[in-house]
């Protein structure tokens, strides 16, 4: 007589024995999920002893909906870059890179950063792999730019937020600063700040390979990823989202605009001074952005402040300190922080 299986364990077999039946199950299960959540959170608010309409019932009703939509998002986005990103293994994206002419390697990592998603914790071994290879300096600050601030959790997010048009500008934007900013970096030609062990270590060739991986071991990768990534950040989103409500139901319109509107000159160096020392991430900022954005702060000086705390976060700025010496951080942070501050000045203009 064969075993018989429980749901849990005909659930996990799913994704290896039949893995485009599962990709089409778990599309549809998430599409319901996602449709329902708006009338789920109002149900839910309307069962609470609380005002709809008052402080309190806005901010309950926005935290009960952002939540499981943000997390629902990243969710779906990261199990498909998870998925992606078994293409781009660091041995293979080191191997793209290296040997490859400034300008058009800068343009090559900036691109490679969106789907591959590194975060601070790997700043370090990324940042000695690419030396290791022989790719440029300016080449490797594209790519360790852009990885964290052009990453697909905030452009997902940013689209299921706000639509493709914002999306799309944060792409650009975050591409521009990521590639300008290298190409200044390689030309000042700083590579006698990197720290003696690193620029003394011996030069390695980066082989691309292949991985020879099924669609049911990609599935798997992806799997991992969600366990990964959301495991990690899912604090982050719940204070992020927290922090988002409680602007949406309790700070005065007014006085938003006042500190972070157009008319205010200052408000753009001011949000990226409160961005540096953040310890957050795509997911934990881009709620805090939707709150700011919906209570009238402008959108050039809201796009400066996240990518302030994304790009220029003083956790990465400390770990890199063990490859860098403090000039060169120091100069990273100021070329940056200018491209940074001009987008915001500029969208803050023409918007």
């Amino acid at each position: 007589m064969l075993p018989t299986l429980s749901l849990s364990e005909r659930s996990a077999r799913l994704p290896r024995q039949h893995p485009r039946a599962f990709l089409v199950v778990a599309a549809l299960l998430w599409w319901g999920l996602y449709r329902s959540l708006l009338p789920a959170s109002e149900a839910l608010v309307a069962q609470l002893p609380v005002d709809r309409h008052s402080h309190l019932g806005g901010a309950v009703q926005f935290f009960l909906y952002d939540t499981p939509k943000v997390l629902l998002l990243l969710t779906a986005v990261v199990f498909v870059m998870g998925m992606v990103n078994s293409y781009f293994t660091p041995e293979r994206t080191r191997a793209l890179l290296a040997g490859r002419t400034e300008g058009v390697a800068n343009v090559m990592a900036a691109t490679l950063g969106i789907v591959t998603p590194f975060c601070s914790c790997s700043a370090v071994p990324l940042f000695i792999g690419f030396v290791q290879a022989g790719v440029p300096l300016g080449v490797t600050f594209s790519f360790l730019i852009a990885a964290p601030m052009v990453n697909e959790v905030a452009l997902a997010l940013l689209f299921g937020l706000f639509g493709w048009r914002i999306a799309l500008l944060y792409l650009g934007l975050g591409l521009s600063v990521a590639i300008v900013a290298g190409w200044v970096i390689g030309r000042l030609k700083m590579e006698r700040y990197l720290e003696d062990w690193v620029r003394d270590m011996p030069r390695v060739q980066a082989a691309a390979g292949a991985d020879g991986l099924s669609l049911a071991d990609r599935i798997d990768a992806g799997l991992t990823s969600v366990r990964e990534i959301v495991g990690r950040v899912w604090p982050w989103i719940l204070a992020g989202i927290a922090i988002g409500a409680s602007i949406h139901g309790w700070v005065p319109e007014d006085f938003m605009a006042s500190i972070m509107g157009r008319e205010a000159w200052w408000s753009v160096p001011l949000a990226v001074l409160i961005g540096v020392p953040m310890y957050t991430n795509a997911a934990g900022v881009i709620p805090i952005v939707q709150a700011l954005l919906a209570k009238g702060a402008a959108l050039g000086t809201v796009l400066a402040f996240m990518m302030s705390v994304i790009a220029l976060s003083l956790p990465e700025m400390i770990i890199l300190r063990k490859v860098l010496q403090l000039r060169l951080i120091v100069t990273f942070a100021a070329i940056v922080a200018a491209g940074i501050l001009l987008v915001g000045f500029v969208f803050n203009a023409v918007i």
